[in-house]
């Protein structure tokens, strides 16, 4: 959704899309990083200094309510930390890595065959999906690797 849809969809709900909103929405659109409200709140601030954590808070809920942001717990990798990302990207599934908390968006034509053939076989008419799935990162499976080869090097010598 272009800036001006971001605009227009807020204005229907009569809201106005205010510099330090635009600020927020900004962030979380080109961070390349999913945020949760404490980071957004961090960077929000360099941006603007009199932008305060309250304002923040009610803008991530103005936003979701307005499915303009998404919620995400990406597997509650860090408890029950939540994290915000823009739904002015295409849909995509989030891989995250088990161990370090790496989190990586997966786009393609799999998924949308995948929307496809569950609103073919359960009749769905599906608006939105949410796709998240847990793994081990390359670096991570090589670390593991390693540290099984170091476990087996210490059995060996006691």
């Amino acid at each position: 959704m272009p800036a001006t849809g971001i605009q227009n969809s807020l204005k229907e709900r009569g809201v106005r899309l205010t510099r330090q909103r635009r600020i927020l929405l900004d962030l979380l659109d080109r961070s390349g990083r999913h945020l949760d409200a404490e980071s957004l709140f961090q960077l929000a601030k360099e941006k603007d200094p009199k932008l305060n954590r309250v304002t923040v808070y009610r803008t991530l809920t103005l936003l979701k309510k307005g499915g303009l942001v998404d919620e995400l717990d990406l597997l509650h990798f860090k408890g029950d930390q939540h994290y915000y990302e823009s739904k002015l990207k295409q849909e995509h599934a989030h891989v995250i890595c088990l161990r370090c908390g790496k989190v990586e968006e997966f786009f393609g034509e799999l998924l949308q065959r995948l929307r496809r053939q569950v609103e073919s076989s359960l009749g769905f008419r599906l608006v939105t999906a949410r796709t998240e799935l847990g793994g081990y990162c390359p670096d991570c499976q090589s670390l593991g690797a390693q540290e099984a080869a170091d476990q087996d090097a210490a059995v060996t010598k006691a």
